[in-house]
């Protein structure tokens, strides 16, 4: 069993949202830009944050994860779905549309699986449009960068309130 750190020292980060704000404030827009792209394509708000849970599982950023989480608590998204989603293959709780989606995440969160790109462009075809494939791959693009933004940065994890 290796000894493992689980957060680093903020001496060796640099909050680059902070240290860069302009960059990070064009990523702000563009999240902005595809939360209007994917509602407007008709991703209900539900959908688009079990994109950014999935691709922020696959990632391993917990800080995402939980701002995601509490986004679809919000949103009325069950704590029962949201505990399974990791195995959401295995499940029959979500929608065929809602399943496309997250196939679309993950393919999108590992580029380099053609096979994983061929079947999930395949099962989004037969249940979403071509606006809303759209939409969700740049969903799943714009978390991964803001992924990529907190775990760089090591942003922390708040505790709860009631702790």
């Amino acid at each position: 069993m290796t000894n493992r750190t689980t957060h680093a020292s903020p001496a060796r980060s640099v909050f680059i949202d902070k240290q860069s704000p302009k960059a990070f404030h064009a990523l702000v827009q563009v999240s902005e830009a595809v939360r209007a792209t994917a509602s407007e394509a008709g991703l209900d708000r539900t959908t688009v944050e079990l994109i950014n849970l999935r691709v922020s599982q696959i990632n391993g950023c917990a800080y995402c994860l939980d701002v995601h989480t509490g986004a679809a608590l919000r949103a009325g998204e069950s704590t029962r779905r949201l505990g399974v989603l990791s195995a959401w293959r295995d499940t029959g709780l979500f929608s065929p549309a809602e399943r496309a989606a997250l196939a679309l995440a993950e393919a999108t969160a590992d580029p380099a699986n053609a096979a994983a790109r061929t079947s999930a462009y395949e099962a989004a075809r037969e249940v979403l449009s071509e606006d809303q494939i759209s939409a969700a791959i740049w969903v799943a693009v714009t978390i991964d960068a803001f992924n990529r933004v907190s775990i760089m940065s090591e942003h922390p994890v708040s505790p709860p309130h009631d702790e």
